[in-house]
């Protein structure tokens, strides 16, 4: 068999299509507030909206997307979902206010919830069991890279040519991500075999994974904080004289990721999650209380560093978990209850934390986010970290023989 092999065609195709999706979207999630505040005149207290609109959207499409994967199939999910996606991205070059704005991320959201969503369940089932952690690892780098190019280039676009050749990048990626699902090949097992073995959920628990719910909770807190990074870092970044390095922010965030990822994801599999969780959430928040204390560029772009290096791992990994506590049936459903729950605290974040920078300025929201990112180190301990940390000892003793 050729399950120990990692690197095959799909995985490559699945990981290429998460990718030129999640390039859209940071690239647009970091650059339409200044879209907004040029072009359309916006309130600095609506800017939040753009962003919790796209994920609310996504958020009650995920659900949808996991429960029909199961009876679709997960490539005709992935395919209405890229679709949708692309035709969201041709629509921005006709907007011409905000209503219109915060009505096409409604629908670029839905592409949004229904793709991503479906890449995470197909990745899970083309990667070796015995790799898990390591496969996941280096999908999620995929998604990490677009959270570099996406703002790095959204940034330097705005900067020096235009909206409109964001917009165009945006078309292009969308493009691309259709043509890499188009090339992929996924077993549809799940919809066939398996719901003639198994009694098919009912009621909640076809949306929902259970056994995910716990690291999914973490993992809300998690995107709550990091939401002050990716919704506000460009806007901080221009109030505070950091115009230039606010570009080079995510390609330092890329590098301390990448120089990281070798390792985290083998780690992962062999000393445990907790290995890596702790030491990513405490990097993820010295990175933002260090975002608030910025003075000068080297002390923003360390920033980045640190932030990077904490949350890209931290999402590889509690993916990882929700994955691993679903049948493999079952694991598109969890992937759609872990990004449910992460969208959502993206999401509430970027709302609360727009109406909070406005009271107690960007600063303010930082040290608070920072706090907020340390809380997840408790929420994690007592959602999961306990129980892995006895399992893994439990795991220890039996390959012993006490």
């Amino acid at each position: 068999m050729q399950e120990s092999k990692l690197w095959t065609k799909d995985f490559l195709a699945v990981s290429l299509t998460s990718f030129f999706v999640f390039v859209i979207f940071y690239m647009l999630t970091v650059t339409l507030p200044l879209f907004a505040t040029d072009e359309l005149h916006a309130s600095k207290q609506s800017l939040g909206l753009i962003v919790t609109i796209f994920l609310v959207s996504g958020i009650v499409f995920r659900p949808l997307a996991g429960k029909w994967m199961t009876t679709l199939g997960q490539k005709k999910v992935l395919l209405i979902g890229v679709f949708i996606f692309l035709i969201g991205s041709i629509l921005y070059m006709n907007v011409h206010s905000l209503s219109a704005l915060l009505l096409l991320r409604v629908l670029h959201g839905i592409g949004f919830g229904m793709s991503t969503t479906a890449t995470g369940a197909i990745v899970a089932n083309v990667i070796p069991e015995q790799r898990k952690g390591e496969g996941m690892g280096y999908y999620a780098t995929f998604m990490n890279l677009a959270m570099v190019v996406g703002p790095f280039v959204g940034l330097t676009l705005t900067n020096t040519l235009s909206h409109t050749a964001v917009f165009t990048v945006a078309v292009v990626s969308s493009v691309l991500a259709v043509l890499c699902s188009l090339v992929l090949r996924v077993p549809e097992v799940q919809a066939s075999s398996v719901t003639n073995e198994i009694q098919p959920a009912k009621g909640l628990a076809a949306f929902f994974e259970y056994r995910s719910l716990p690291i999914s909770v973490a993992g809300l807190v998690v995107a709550f904080s990091y939401a002050s990074v990716i919704s506000f870092v460009s806007i901080y970044a221009k109030e505070m004289g950091f115009t230039q390095a606010s570009s080079f922010f995510f390609v330092v965030y890329a590098v301390c990721l990448l120089a990281s990822r070798p390792f985290t994801g083998k780690w992962f599999d062999q000393y445990g999650e907790n290995s890596v969780v702790y030491p990513s959430i405490l990097s993820l928040a010295i990175g933002i209380f260090l975002l608030s204390q910025a003075t000068t560029s080297w002390v923003f772009l360390l920033a980045g560093a640190l932030i990077g290096l904490g949350f890209g791992t931290i999402t590889s990994s509690f993916q990882s978990i929700a994955v691993k506590k679903a049948s493999p049936h079952r694991r598109g459903v969890a992937t759609a209850t872990f990004f449910v729950f992460f969208d959502s605290g993206m999401g509430l974040g970027s709302f609360l934390l727009g109406i909070l920078s406005t009271a107690a300025g960007y600063k303010g929201m930082y040290v608070f986010c920072s706090i907020v990112a340390l809380l997840a180190i408790a929420v994690y301990l007592v959602l999961h970290g306990r129980k892995s940390q006895k399992q893994r000892i439990i795991s220890q003793n039996e390959s012993l023989g006490k």
